[in-house]
């Protein structure tokens, strides 16, 4: 029997991996009895029981959103089965206009495209020709009961996430400081910002840093030197989800204007493409919510010049270096435009 005083230990798998070849559950138990002896287990990061409630429910509400996205994905491919192309014309199929021809289409047997012309909203930009075009298909019972289906089923997934973001408020009322303070940052909505407190917590002494917690998240650069060569900088494993929200915030953050992260963006993609540009913006996002939940303070923006500016002094304390070492007499900034 246990006595009182003894402590549970939850390690990573990956950090206590026995060698290839030579496992078994005995040589597992005496390897780590030998790592836990020596001092070499670090237990992982378990928030306290409330983060770990408000991570059930802000994960389940992102894969409830998820399939709202796949339902809504599935009814375009029966609209398109029927010929009916509203995504070529409307921005979303499921806004007011998409709305009231869809259920004018569910409505009447046999419908006409020039019925459907009453309902297009004055600031659709596609012209009334194309969307007549766009309308003009042939929608079969089978259709009807397929697009009917689907809309049930979104409403019902709706609805639930109605339900999961009302208790969502009253369990996040403890950290409304936090969250309010993560939405100043460019790119981060409430849904994300909900996300980070449930994942990382508001509590950063789980983390002796920044550098900490993005390596923890698997927002970090791998590292992978042998022979003084780079082999590889793929980012490490972490909490995928996460990584997911600080995703999504990093493509919200790309679209925005004149802020520093947008800037970061543009100079990464040319070269680094979208994936792994956004992933560096969003561990921009992950190291700013660091302090602000530390520190208990609003995000600060850089600015769209921020990135060009730093950029240039590094340049310029370069090219100062260089012509030092050309001429060591050289020692002042007017001798050098001289």
């Amino acid at each position: 029997m246990l006595g009182d005083d003894f402590e549970i230990l939850l390690v990573n798998a990956r950090h206590v991996k026995n060698v290839p070849g030579h496992k078994t559950d005995k040589r597992d138990s005496r390897w780590l009895v030998k790592l836990l002896l020596s001092g070499l287990l670090k237990g992982s990061f378990i928030p306290d029981r409330p983060f770990r409630e408000l991570r059930d429910l802000a994960r389940y509400k992102k894969k409830l959103t998820n399939q709202v996205a796949a339902e809504k994905n599935r009814f375009l491919k029966i609209l398109e089965d029927a010929n009916i192309k509203l995504s070529m014309v409307l921005s979303d199929v499921f806004g007011a206009s998409g709305t009231k021809m869809i259920n004018h289409i569910l409505a009447s047997d046999d419908y006409r495209p020039e019925e459907l012309m009453q309902y297009v909203h004055g600031k659709v930009k596609a012209s009334r020709e194309d969307i007549k075009e766009a309308l003009t298909g042939y929608v079969t019972p089978h259709h009807r009961f397929m697009m009917r289906t689907i809309l049930g089923n979104i409403a019902k997934i709706e609805s639930t996430i109605s339900e999961i973001e009302v208790h969502l408020d009253a369990v996040l009322e403890p950290y409304k400081l936090e969250k309010e303070l993560l939405e100043t940052i460019p790119g981060v909505g409430p849904d994300v910002a909900i996300g980070i407190i449930a994942e990382i917590s508001t509590d950063m002494e789980h983390f002796p840093d920044q550098k900490h917690l993005a390596s923890w998240a698997g927002m970090s650069p791998g590292s992978n030197e042998s022979a003084g060569k780079n082999k590889s900088g793929r980012t490490t494993y972490g909490n995928k989800y996460l990584r997911g929200f600080l995703a999504e915030g990093g493509w919200a953050a790309a679209r925005t204007k004149n802020t520093y992260f947008s800037s970061k963006y543009k100079s990464l993609v040319g070269r680094r493409g979208k994936r792994r540009a956004i992933i560096a913006v969003g561990h921009k996002i992950l190291i700013a919510a660091y302090f602000i939940i530390k520190d208990k303070v609003e995000f600060k923006e850089l600015g769209e010049e921020y990135l060009n500016n730093f950029r240039r002094d590094k340049l310029i304390e370069y090219y100062k270096k260089q012509i030092k070492r050309l001429d060591p007499e050289i020692e002042s900034d007017s001798e050098v435009a001289a």
